[in-house]
């Protein structure tokens, strides 16, 4: 979907500044927003981190810039804990201003059983499939102007460009279907080779490209003829 999540390559949010010594989590409540995400996964059925992403993208808009990257990830985890049935809708509010919690309930039926090991066991996107790739090495191909209002990793800054097939990655599980509980899909990924030009127009620095992984039926063969 396009949303606040997706802003590559727009103007007007000011500089990315690069703080090489910040500490990966600034406050002990982050580490554990992060750890419970992680090991509550997203779903009863396991982890599925692209269900989670699209919550992500879901948020508030102002909240989502508002309440930094842990907090998004906080937000997340309680919209995801009422989707699946975990919490109530105001059940945490409620809690917070003095109510019965969910803490209270812990042994409730609706709990999750608690899982053996890691935080993501067996967490892998590689599968199997019984076709060849549908691009070659080398070849030209258009991203496709997609514009779903679901779950996407076709970034919009990408859409409609025309680029290279430079690797060919194992086929993996299509978060634009996952994401919404329709299934794995696997398809092949390809790093596709963009001039900067073609991404960012006339203002991109000479020379520059940029390589991005993306999913096969987020692209059509492209005219040979018209490539940068």
């Amino acid at each position: 979907m396009n949303g606040e999540h997706d802003i590559g390559g727009r103007h007007g949010f000011g500089r990315i500044e690069h703080t090489p010594d910040d500490p990966t989590f600034h406050e002990r409540w982050e580490a554990r927003v992060f750890a419970i995400a992680l090991s509550s996964g997203g779903s009863r059925g396991g982890v599925n981190l692209d269900a989670a992403r699209h919550r992500g993208e879901r948020l508030d808009p102002v909240a989502y810039f508002r309440n930094g990257y842990y907090g998004r990830w906080l937000a997340a985890l309680e919209l995801g804990l009422q989707e699946n049935g975990f919490l109530a809708p105001g059940e945490l509010d409620a809690w917070l201003m003095g109510g019965a919690g969910p803490a209270d309930k812990a042994t409730s039926a609706r709990a999750p059983a608690a899982r053996r090991g890691g935080p993501m066991p067996n967490l892998s996107f590689t599968r199997e499939v019984d076709h060849a790739p549908a691009f070659a090495l080398g070849q030209a191909v258009l991203t496709r102007n997609h514009q779903p209002a679901g779950h996407t990793r076709l970034p919009a800054y990408a859409r409609s460009r025309r680029g290279v097939i430079r690797r060919i990655h194992p086929a993996m599980v299509f978060p634009d279907t996952n994401a919404h509980g329709l299934g794995e899909n696997p398809q092949y990924v390809y790093s596709v080779e963009f001039d900067g030009a073609e991404l960012w127009g006339d203002a991109a620095e000479q020379g520059t490209c940029l390589m991005l992984d993306l999913f096969e039926s987020y692209l059509e063969p492209g005219p040979p003829e018209e490539l940068p």
